[in-house]
């Protein structure tokens, strides 16, 4: 009995249940609004917003399910199988649109696509007023295919790593089989990365839910952006709650099926010469038609906006890169490394409990304490806001019948909320990279250091941490680049004057400034290319 009381307060466990109920509070505080309907919130709601949320929501997911799987899988398989013009630099460069905030994408699509954009004008000038039919980029069809363009490097990366561990002889045993290359892929190849492809689906599955910039510049009406009107346009933290409630819901569903994928990811080796890769190449007509079509999506999704972006940059640069430009970089900056720092010692506490204590609790809260990733911004904002305030007039009650001493709110509307939430959201980023580190250090080397009298912390710290160096600078990283890009979080919990570079492109396309935003968003997207390096450089080893 003693021997199990005294496992349950060791220290390690301890901390790891707080970081467990640092995310726990916030979803079991917007469930909670699911289960305790307030009856004129959800009339209203009804009434007015679930239908149309519901429908576009629909046609939002489906869609760039849709294009994500497509061009994720072929590109897939043509960098992985095929040898072509280019393949080398297209197996890496494709991954480059990771880099591009969705919203930063949305806002180049639509002043480059735009009736009074450069392509129509162009149109115009050639064709005349009204001889020339252009799609309408601010339509469903156009946030589905600019958030697919966003998002397909979560299938591609994914289904690349399925279908080169397969190897060419999974064409040559179709073609044993009497298969041609084309039936080949349909019937044998498909089907045995069908689980690593259903995997990097779920996750651009979950970002889709969870994206607030892009439909929100595109004015396409989903739960993330119905969250925000009903917080600060209506005032209605309890109607903001039940959409995060539904939202939750649907979120819940796509992780356990995500779980459910990963359970069949199996990687089998029949040889030792498996993964060496031979390709077929390309020749003629195909392997041109390859290297077009890789071209084709690379420019379209991240080189052609990003020289539009360094075009109106060049524009406004004068004007722009003054004082509030430089406040708001050393805020975003000041965020992204405070959250990764935080993050990332909350990961390395996760991890070392998870090798030394490898008991089912252990796991589960560990586990739990991950969950954060699948979640919306505009989610944590509302489920870490609602104790926020809550205890906060704790403290105000108290203050005044106890003390008598008048106090504003403490914790609302300040820093450390912010980072708490940025903590929540993020633990899995820094955690997967830090634990993924860990895993490949082996038992030995705890046993010798236990030889040596290091436990716990003096051997995290003396013998984990400087072998996980480049586990924790990966994570760091990652991290960094993350809170940088993140919007809704910041949008909804920054404290007054609390600008940052994501807020400022937020206000600026609102607006339609789309050359104001340049600027801001050619920075953060720089700061999104050192966690595509870190990733490639990863992959290559």
């Amino acid at each position: 009995m003693n021997r199990s009381i005294k496992k349950l307060t060791d220290g390690w466990r301890i901390s790891v249940f707080a970081i467990a109920m640092l995310v726990m509070v916030p979803i079991a505080v917007v469930l909670l609004s699911f289960f305790s309907p307030s009856q004129e919130v959800w009339d209203h709601l009804i009434k007015h917003v679930l239908s149309e949320l519901l429908i576009n929501t629909f046609w939002l997911v489906t869609g760039v399910g849709a294009v994500t799987a497509v061009l994720g899988v072929s590109l897939a398989w043509l960098t992985a199988v095929y040898d072509y013009p280019g393949r080398k630099m297209f197996s890496w460069a494709l991954l480059l649109p990771l880099a591009m905030p969705t919203y930063v994408l949305a806002f180049v699509s639509i002043g480059l696509l735009d009736f009074s954009g450069p392509v129509q004008t162009m149109l115009r000038d050639w064709f005349g007023t009204g001889n020339y039919w252009f799609p309408d980029i601010r339509s469903t069809g156009g946030v589905v295919a600019v958030m697919s363009l966003a998002l397909y490097p979560y299938v591609y990366l994914i289904a690349r790593n399925a279908f080169a561990t397969q190897g060419i002889r999974t064409i040559e045993v179709a073609q044993s089989l009497g298969h041609g290359r084309v039936s080949g892929f349909f019937k044998i190849a498909l089907p045995m990365a069908r689980p690593w492809i259903a995997g990097g689906l779920m996750l651009v599955l979950m970002e889709t839910l969870a994206d607030f910039g892009a439909v929100s510049i595109f004015n396409f009406d989903t739960f993330t952006t119905a969250i925000y009107k009903a917080w600060f346009g209506f005032f209605s933290l309890s109607a903001a709650a039940q959409l995060s409630s539904i939202l939750v819901v649907f979120v819940f569903v796509i992780i356990l099926i995500e779980q459910r994928m990963r359970l069949r990811m199996r990687y089998y080796q029949p040889g030792r010469h498996s993964t060496e890769m031979k390709r077929y190449r390309l020749k003629g007509p195909a392997k041109w038609l390859a290297f077009t079509a890789s071209l084709l999506v690379l420019s379209i999704a991240f080189i052609i906006p990003v020289v539009q972006l360094l075009f109106w940059s060049v524009e406004v640069v004068t004007d722009e890169l003054n004082n509030r430009y430089f406040g708001f970089l050393i805020r975003s900056l000041l965020l992204g490394v405070l959250a990764a720092i935080i993050t990332c010692f909350f990961a390395l506490i996760l991890s070392y409990a998870k090798r030394h204590y490898p008991d089912r609790l252990t796991n589960f809260l560990v586990r739990t304490s991950t969950l954060g990733y699948a979640l919306p911004g505009t989610i944590l904002a509302v489920g870490i806001f609602i104790p926020n305030a809550f205890v906060d007039n704790v403290i105000i009650t108290v203050s005044r019948n106890v003390f008598g001493i008048e106090t504003g709110p403490v914790l609302q509307g300040t820093v450390a909320v912010m980072i708490m939430a940025y903590v929540v959201r993020f633990m899995a980023a820094g955690f997967n990279s830090i634990d993924n580190a860990m895993q490949r250090v082996t038992r030995s080397i705890d046993e010798a250091a236990t030889l040596m009298g290091l436990r716990g912390l003096n051997m995290l710290r003396k013998i984990h941490i400087p072998i996980l160096r480049g586990g924790v600078l990966t994570a760091l990283t990652l991290v960094f680049v993350d809170v940088m890009k993140e919007m809704p979080i910041t949008l909804m919990t920054r404290p007054f004057g609390w600008d940052t570079l994501a807020v400022k492109i937020y206000e600026l396309t609102s607006e339609g400034e789309w050359e104001r935003a340049a600027l801001p968003a050619a920075t953060l997207i720089l700061a999104g290319l050192l966690p595509i390096i870190l990733l490639t450089k990863h992959t290559e080893k």
